[in-house]
């Protein structure tokens, strides 16, 4: 897989792009328009992060690029590569039970704390992209 050259994209079938984990300095694209809101998004080796109408969306510790985000009412379903094993954070509903899958292999139920983050280790590579889909329960 590989780096979001662009920084942030939308795909064909209407999922973002995002993230490019090969840059040595902070880069940032902001006032990103899709579907009516606006996107702003910081990323490089260290980190990369995405917000949504100033509100924190997704951010991964070190650097991923996340291809083909797709977000519905219950599910959140994107694929990330990365260098190395990441740590991403996602904001979502406050207190509630999601169910967190890699490659179709369910990984277990997680409650996201009082401000609605959800925090998940992943074990990344540069040659092949992780599938992670989030459903709430």
């Amino acid at each position: 897989m590989a780096a979001v050259k662009e920084l942030l994209r939308v795909e064909a079938d209407g999922g973002l792009s995002f993230g490019d984990y090969t840059l040595d300095s902070k880069t940032k694209l902001d006032g990103f328009e899709y579907q009516g809101d606006l996107y702003k998004v910081k990323t490089f080796q260290e980190i990369t992060k995405l917000e949504k109408n100033g509100m924190f969306v997704y951010e991964s510790v070190p650097g991923t690029a996340v291809e083909n985000l797709k977000v519905t009412e219950n599910t959140i379903v994107f694929q990330v590569s990365g260098p190395k094993d990441a740590q991403f954070t996602l904001e979502l509903e406050p207190e509630q039970e999601y169910t967190v899958y890699m490659d179709d292999v369910n990984v277990g139920k997680m409650t996201t704390n009082l401000s609605g983050k959800l925090s998940v280790s992943a074990e990344l590579s540069e040659t092949k992209a992780v599938c992670v889909k989030i459903v709430r329960d």
